[in-house]
């Protein structure tokens, strides 16, 4: 990575954005009824600490037991692994991130320290991560890491060990290496790939991966994100793309999300349903992730993309002053 340069707005607004749109989320991550989601926590337009009975969780149906010490990764959360009606995030505090965003920020600590994308490095910092107890207190742990660390424990060499991609909650955790190398292209894409296939493999995950990436940057860069997503999607650059873009976005948010595409974590919908987000959403990047956060379903993952897209395109000015000082830890590429 070349000698580190000043952030511009874009940059910053995107690393902002993709840790709000995660904390916003946060409490209510996987209501699938939004009349119950609207009961518990009314109007989703500021920072909000979960509470349990979460009355759509399914953590009760959720298994993991780790084959041996290397395996060892839920700690003192596996006493709530098994439970009905237990929050996925019960105990973190309102403006605070979900383990996936705690991942991303231990990829910026990497590169700060490392001045330049270093995966062994990440690679020992996300070990270190999930063995040691105490080290953040998340009780939800995605699919991705438990399968990670079932072919870790069988004695497989970390770059072997990703299980296959199928969610969005792999697609957040790229966006610091786009902005790291947003002035080189073809170093974002690759890097960010090769990063991505630590813990999702397969070519499903790497195609919204690149669709993202090919997204983030020209915005970055200056141009309007509303006509990025046309042109492409004029193009058909990719099968993420094969919605109907300009008749969605004259319909409300509920009617395309939910029973159009799944509100769910789920590429297929979830990929499109950010991009139809961020295309409605363009100038109005705090609406659209209220908007975002009210539709449920798998909205700590879609808000966390949509907010990145949202402020590389608006910049960091563009979201409230209470998102941005209410974050319990700002995002470090932002401290350097």
């Amino acid at each position: 990575m070349t000698p580190p340069q000043p952030l511009s707005s874009r940059d910053r607004g995107t690393l902002l954005g993709l840790a709000i749109g995660d904390a916003l989320a946060m409490p209510v991550h996987w209501y699938y009824d939004r009349t119950a989601l609207r009961t518990d926590y009314g109007l989703v337009d500021h920072y909000l600490a979960p509470k349990n009975p979460h009355p759509d969780s399914i953590l009760w149906r959720s298994r993991y037991t780790p084959l041996n010490d290397r395996g060892e990764i839920l700690h003192d959360q596996a006493a709530h692994w098994g439970r009905q009606g237990i929050h996925y995030h019960q105990f973190l505090r309102a403006g605070e991130n979900t383990l996936t965003l705690q991942l991303a920020s231990l990829l910026q600590e990497s590169l700060l320290d490392r001045g330049d994308y270093d995966f062994e490095d990440y690679t020992g910092r996300y070990l270190d991560f999930f063995t040691a107890p105490g080290r953040h207190r998340d009780t939800y742990i995605e699919e991705c890491h438990r399968g990670f660390f079932l072919n870790y424990a069988r004695g497989k060499r970390p770059a072997r060990c990703a299980i296959e991609g199928k969610h969005i909650g792999g697609l957040p955790g790229i966006i610091p290496l786009a902005v790291s190398y947003a002035t080189d292209p073809e170093k974002a894409v690759r890097h960010a790939l090769h990063h991505l296939a630590l813990t999702h493999a397969g070519p499903t995950i790497a195609e919204a991966a690149t669709l993202l990436i090919d997204l983030l940057l020209p915005v970055l860069a200056g141009a309007d994100l509303l006509e990025v997503i046309r042109d492409r999607h004029a193009r058909q650059t990719s099968p993420y793309l094969g919605f109907p873009l300009d008749r969605w976005l004259d319909e409300p948010d509920e009617h395309i999300i939910g029973p159009r595409l799944s509100p769910a974590c789920y590429l297929a919908d979830s990929v499109p349903a950010t991009i139809y987000l961020a295309a409605k959403y363009h100038d109005l990047p705090r609406e659209g992730l209220i908007a975002n956060t009210m539709l449920g379903g798998d909205n700590v993952h879609r808000g966390a993309v949509l907010g990145a897209l949202l402020g590389a395109a608006n910049g960091e000015e563009a979201w409230p002053g209470e998102w941005r000082e209410g974050l319990l830890r700002q995002p470090p590429l932002l401290m350097r």
